[in-house]
């Protein structure tokens, strides 16, 4: 594929991005939830894998640090960023368990699970919501297409137009963007 033509379809995954109304209450609702939790001092898990994982990363990153105004740091925490509870984890129990033993060591009833999953079908994110829910946690999902897997265990599930997981990738970024700047305005 030539590089225009992948310009092209990111335009294309943009306007459909843009016309759909759902996506936009979907994120607004999201960011309510957020900034509620934060308020109550309530933990926010994230986590993914792949690309997913340095989405996930990154919006940690933003909300401990800073997005674009001086702030308090938010209670965030990136699932899959400590890679000796991951490896240790994986190699004596199971790679499809990291992220659900990290829920019952981090949740709150309140809090919220960010789960990014371009498919919506990784099962060690499912499985997180699964526990989350349990333990009375609010469940977000990020994802592509129809949510996959995901879309059952989601208490709001912000899936972007398109299959291709390039393309999720990247309208998954100026959504969490967005939400990282929504979330400052609101604790400033």
């Amino acid at each position: 594929m030539k590089f225009t033509n992948q310009i092209k379809e990111l335009e294309s995954s943009l306007n459909k991005l843009l016309e759909d109304e759902v996506i936009e209450q979907k994120i607004n609702s999201s960011i309510k939830l957020f900034c509620s939790a934060i308020k109550a001092e309530l933990p926010i898990l994230v986590f993914g894998n792949g690309g997913s994982a340095s989405d996930a990363l990154h919006i940690t990153g933003e909300l401990v640090g800073r997005f674009l105004k001086e702030r308090n740091p938010v209670n965030i925490i990136c699932l899959n960023s400590n890679t000796s509870i991951i490896t240790a984890w994986a190699n004596d129990y199971d790679y499809e368990t990291i992220f659900e033993r990290q829920v019952k060591a981090h949740a709150k009833q309140g809090g919220i699970c960010w789960g990014i999953s371009t498919s919506g079908n990784s099962s060690n994110v499912i499985r997180a919501f699964r526990v989350a829910k349990e333990l009375k946690m609010k469940t977000i999902g990020l994802t592509g297409n129809n949510g996959g897997k995901l879309r059952e265990f989601s208490d709001i599930l912000i899936n972007v137009p398109s299959s291709s997981t390039p393309r999720i990738q990247e309208l998954h970024l100026p959504i969490y963007h967005y939400i990282c700047e929504q979330i400052e305005e609101n604790l400033i």
